[in-house]
């Protein structure tokens, strides 16, 4: 049992990670002028509400995977 999860192990912790990277994307990108204008003309009334409790960062998180991620930026920001 221990050589089975020695062996599964880093194939599941590599996973993971490549999993967390996708989530980590858009929140790593940050909100410009101009999609900040496009959340607030096409925003739904739970994203709003989520910009009133959470913040921009969260609600534009939840705009952004309602809208499918269309914009995908080929050199995400350092920050």
């Amino acid at each position: 049992m221990v050589a089975f999860s020695v062996i599964l192990f880093p194939p599941l912790l590599i996973a993971f990670l490549l999993v967390m990277e996708r989530v980590e994307e858009p929140l790593r990108r940050p909100a410009g002028p101009r999609e900040v204008a496009e959340f607030l003309n096409t925003a739904t009334p739970g994203e709003v509400d989520t910009l009133a409790t959470s913040g921009i960062r969260r609600a534009l998180f939840f705009w952004r995977r309602r809208r499918g991620g269309r914009k995908r930026s080929a050199n995400p920001p350092l920050v």
